[in-house]
């Protein structure tokens, strides 16, 4: 083999490395959103009389809305994981990000409305963090094509 053959197979290999390692971030970031996202909506459906009483920006929408959203929740949660764990229609893990993101902005208008910077500060983190794993799911290690290669 000659050099360049060996610049070339070493270049593969570094890039497969490089996937491999966002492809380990990936996961890490969708259990531990799951995990998050699957904890805040349980509390929204299951515990909201509960925990309601001590946050007051849980008055900015109806019950019913904080209900829907808790829903959409963990519906998104298991999003996250199951669809690419299974490799079936893994393109709903991006969709369950995309999703995510989104509500994060409905969460920083809430948080806006009651001048509440470290929540703000939160939830577009955690907007940023579902951004970035629809981005990545989506671009940079995308399952879907993992998955049409079986």
């Amino acid at each position: 083999m000659d050099l360049a053959g060996r610049n070339r197979a070493a270049r593969a290999d570094a890039e497969a490395k490089k996937r491999h390692t966002m492809n380990i971030l990936l996961w890490v970031l969708q259990v531990l959103a799951a995990l998050l996202y699957g904890a805040s909506g349980v509390m929204k459906v299951f515990m909201f009389d509960k925990i309601s009483a001590d946050v007051p920006t849980f008055g900015a929408l109806p019950r019913e809305a904080w209900m829907a959203l808790g829903i959409l929740e963990l519906v998104c949660a298991v999003g996250l994981i199951v669809p690419a764990a299974f490799r079936w229609h893994p393109s709903l893990t991006v969709v369950a990000a995309t999703v995510l993101a989104l509500e994060s902005l409905v969460f920083i208008w809430v948080h806006v409305q009651y001048r509440e910077i470290t929540p703000i500060i939160l939830s577009g983190v955690l907007g940023l963090l579902m951004a970035f794993i629809a981005y990545g799911r989506m671009f940079l290690k995308p399952i879907f094509l993992a998955a049409s290669r079986r």
